[in-house]
Order: C-alpha cells, then sequence, then structure tokens
C-alpha cells in the first residue's frame, strides 16, 4: 500500500507540475492578444494567383452556397481556380457543382480497402492538376460546408506580399452556428483562440496554428515537399508542425473569416474530436523526436520549440486531469495514510479566478473585440453548460483517440445539418451570427 500510495502521490505531483507549465504557458499568451490593432501589413494590388481546392464527400446539400461565395469573391477572375474534388461520392455533388458552372475532379478510391479522407483527395487532386506549381503561387483549401469573406484572397495577396511571401497564412476560423451547448462551446472556444492564441502568438513572431480550412500554402513549398504527403486525420496539425521544423513561417489573419459549420450533437461531436484525436496524437508521437534534435542543433529557436512542443501535448490536459483525478479518490480510501490533501484557501480562490478569467473573461472580452456582441447575463447557463459537456467529450474522444492513434487511414465524415440557402451572394458574417 505504501509503495502504491508514493506512486499515485508521484502521478500527482508531476500532473500538477504539467498542467501548471500549461496553464502559465496560457496565461502568458493571452496578454499578447489585447490590443485591437489587427492589421501590420500594408495592402497591395492583386497579383498572386491562387489555386483553390475543396474536397467534398457526399456534399450536394451544401456545395452550392460554397460555389456561389467562390464565384462572387472580391478579386480578378483571372488571378484564381477552384476545383471541387467529388470524393467518393455515392450522391450527386459533381452534377450539381458541374451545373453551377464549377471545375470539378472526381477522386475514386483504388478498393474498397483502400485509406479515404480528405488528404488522400488532395494528394489525388495536385497529381491530377501536375503543374500547379509553374501556375498558382498559392493553395486554399477549405471545406464543402464553408463560407468567407469575399475579401479573403485580397487580405491575403496583401498579406503574403508584404510580409516577404510567407509559406503558410491562417485566416480567422469563424462559426456559421451557435445555438445549442456543443455548437455553443465550438463557437466560444474558436473566439478566444482566434483572438488569444493565434493573434497572440503572431504578435510574439511566432508561428500560429494550421485550422484545417481557409489557409493558404505556397505551391513552391508544396512542389518542394513531393506534393501533399501528409499521413494523418488531422492534415493540418501535420503540415504544421513539419512546416515549423522545416523552418517555414507560418502567419496568421485576423481580418478575414471562413465560416464552419460546427457540431451540434454530443455524439457528432466525439466522433469528430476523436478522429481529431487520433491524428493529434500521431503527429505529436512521430514528431517529438526530431522536434528535440532541431532545437539542440540550432535550427529552431527555444520560444518556437516551447510553443510546437505544449501545442503538440496541449491533448494531454485531459489524460493528465483524468489520472490525477482517480489518484485522488484512490487516495481517499481506507488504508492511505495522510490520503486527504487539504488545499489551501488562497489556492482554491485563485483557480476560481483563473478560470473565470480564461473561461468567461477572454471568451466575453475577445466576442466584443472581434464580433461586436457585448455580454448578455442571459448567455451564462449556456456557458456553464456546455463547459460541461465539452469536458466529457474531451475526455472521452482523448482516450479513445490515444488508443486508436495508429490508426490513420479512414476518414470519418460528419455530417451536415445546414443545407444551402440558395441565397445569391456572398456570406456576410453579421448573419452568421444565430
Amino acid at each position: 500500500m505504501q509503495v502504491l500510495q508514493v506512486i499515485m502521490e508521484g502521478c500527482l505531483a508531476v500532473g500538477g507540475v504539467w498542467l501548471t507549465v500549461m496553464l502559465i504557458y496560457q496565461l502568458y499568451l493571452t496578454v499578447f492578444g489585447f490590443r485591437r490593432d489587427t492589421r501590420d501589413y500594408q495592402d497591395h494590388e492583386p497579383e498572386s494567383r491562387f489555386l483553390v481546392l475543396v474536397p467534398a464527400h457526399n456534399e450536394e446539400k451544401v456545395i452550392g452556397d460554397m460555389i456561389r461565395n467562390l464565384q462572387a469573391m472580391d478579386y480578378p477572375a483571372e488571378l484564381y481556380d477552384f476545383y471541387i474534388i467529388a470524393d467518393n461520392c455515392t450522391d450527386g455533388t459533381a452534377e450539381v457543382a458541374r451545373s453551377l458552372g464549377a471545375n470539378v475532379l472526381v477522386h475514386e478510391k483504388d478498393g474498397p480497402d483502400a485509406p479515404t479522407g480528405k488528404p488522400i483527395a488532395l494528394k489525388a487532386a495536385l497529381e491530377a492538376l501536375g503543374d500547379y506549381a509553374a501556375r498558382y503561387d498559392l493553395l486554399m483549401i477549405f471545406d464543402a460546408d464553408n463560407l468567407m469573406d469575399t475579401n479573403m484572397f485580397r487580405e491575403v495577396n496583401s498579406q503574403f506580399l508584404d510580409k516577404g511571401r510567407p509559406d503558410l497564412i491562417q485566416c480567422y476560423l469563424g462559426a456559421k452556428n451557435k445555438s445549442g451547448a456543443v455548437a455553443w462551446f465550438y463557437y466560444t472556444s474558436y473566439t478566444v483562440t482566434n483572438r488569444f492564441f493565434q493573434l497572440a502568438k503572431h504578435r510574439q513572431g511566432l508561428n500560429c496554428s494550421v485550422g484545417g480550412t481557409g489557409y493558404a500554402i505556397t505551391t513552391s513549398y508544396l512542389k518542394e515537399r513531393g506534393g501533399w504527403t501528409t499521413a494523418s486525420l488531422t492534415e493540418d496539425i501535420e503540415i504544421q508542425v513539419e512546416a515549423t521544423l522545416d523552418g517555414r513561417r507560418i502567419l496568421w489573419n485576423h481580418n478575414t473569416r471562413v465560416y464552419d459549420e460546427k457540431p451540434t450533437s454530443f455524439r457528432a461531436s466525439v466522433r469528430q474530436k476523436t478522429r481529431w484525436a487520433q491524428g493529434h496524437w500521431f503527429v505529436a508521437l512521430r514528431n517529438t523526436g526530431k522536434l528535440f534534435r532541431q532545437l539542440f542543433t540550432g535550427k529552431l529557436r527555444f520560444g518556437e520549440f516551447v510553443s510546437v512542443f505544449l501545442y503538440m501535448y496541449s491533448l494531454s490536459t485531459y489524460l493528465v486531469t483524468i489520472v490525477m483525478m482517480l489518484c485522488t479518490l484512490l487516495l481517499m480510501l481506507p488504508g492511505f495514510n495522510h490520503a486527504a490533501q487539504n488545499t489551501s484557501v488562497l489556492s482554491q480562490v485563485l483557480g476560481v479566478l483563473i478560470f473565470l478569467y480564461s473561461y468567461f473573461g477572454l471568451f466575453y472580452l475577445s466576442d466584443w473585440m472581434d464580433n461586436g456582441i457585448r455580454f448578455q447575463w442571459r448567455t451564462l447557463p449556456m456557458m456553464l453548460v456546455s463547459f460541461v459537456a465539452n469536458m466529457a467529450v474531451g475526455a472521452i474522444s482523448q482516450v479513445v483517440g490515444l488508443c486508436l492513434w495508429r490508426h490513420q487511414q479512414h476518414w470519418v465524415k460528419t455530417e451536415h445539418k445546414i443545407r444551402s440557402s440558395q441565397a445569391d451572394g456572398p456570406a456576410d458574417r453579421h448573419t452568421l451570427e444565430g
């Protein structure tokens, strides 16, 4: 019993240190998100040539709005081309896209057991296009359910030219929906992350995170990599980590937005976050050794190393919390000495204040600064309910995702609830807040 007690108390100590490090770093980052001004580049006339790829698996219900949005972009039509990738579709995605005047690339898997998913479709599309690096400067990727601000290509073009042609640029990640506890948490977490994580890192000269949609990558870098070579279910995290380890720059653009549909059900959220966890753990475990080698050989500065390392293992906070809770409960059983560890009143008060600041304070502040939405008392119950729901989703998905981290071959699609509106014109951010 004494040996078991020492082991559990050791787990509590190590876990406490790890969570403290993560917390301090996150609190440090937030300091750089308070300044309102978000534009650090000058306007440039349209010059960059864009290739836009939209992977779509059975998306006939939503693809129409995406196509109309792309056709209405405020950018010279001769400087961008977009392709809908009809990826193993069994519905009318390709037919709907063609009827609306879109270019369509049809991708079918080689056999019933062949790997599927977004990375496979992107790889096949670039191979089919062949000379993309000679014809285009930047590749932008969107999901079929997305909508984007019509100034996106102009803003990315200006930042790209003004900032010395960085290798990747990630745009602000907005939400098409926020009704219900599950979707609300996605909305709150992305709202906070956009300003107090992404923008904050950008202001420190650190690479921001790649979010899976609404980002640009230079075709020259892609060609140098050998095309689309990602092997995980989270191609965005994988390419972010690999680009950083290669010494590439990833900038953040806070001035133009892509809007993504968020899951509304507990089950859909668990499936999506489990897929994210599988890919995230795969990338972390595969790249940790290289990350340390790049640091020790002087190819990666220390600040970037800390940023990438803590991001790669950010999901561990759920698992560490679960282990610490189990150890605490076990130590309360009869037979253990000094099992009940009393926490000081000061520590409890400090913990509550940090929670109020990081969850409530930062959200309401960023929602006001970026979306013009002021604090409303009626949202507090939803904040609490969504927090509890997400803790349950996060715990389940991280445990399952870690257990399945080696399995990266089959993509699990998140079904969409918002159908194509058939409305003319692009998205207006002010109509997407309901």
